[in-house]
């Protein structure tokens, strides 16, 4: 299983026992309202955090593959070359 999908079952189920647990806990409708926005507030700025980690951690995983990627093209690209040079001496 993914990171990713960890972290955000993870979220989910907090999520849904933050708020079932302020909906079945005795209070007045207005400070009810109040404890669920609240909640949402921080359970909304949670995700934001960790989908941010999230496409830091892919941005650097894609970086990566790209230099990776470049660095074999430059590398076969020399080989060919090298590959040319000696057919063509061969051929003399």
């Amino acid at each position: 299983m993914s990171t990713g999908k960890v972290v955000l079952g993870v979220l989910a189920g907090a999520a849904t026992g933050a708020l079932l647990g302020v909906l079945f806990a005795p209070a007045k409708g207005t400070v009810l309202r109040r404890k669920i926005y609240r909640t949402g507030e921080k359970e909304v700025d949670a995700l934001k955090d960790k989908l941010s980690d999230f496409i830091d951690a892919i941005t650097e995983k894609f970086e990566k593959v790209k230099e990776d990627v470049t660095d074999f093209v430059e590398e076969t690209k020399e080989h060919a070359e090298d590959l040319e040079k000696e057919v063509k001496t061969a051929k003399k």
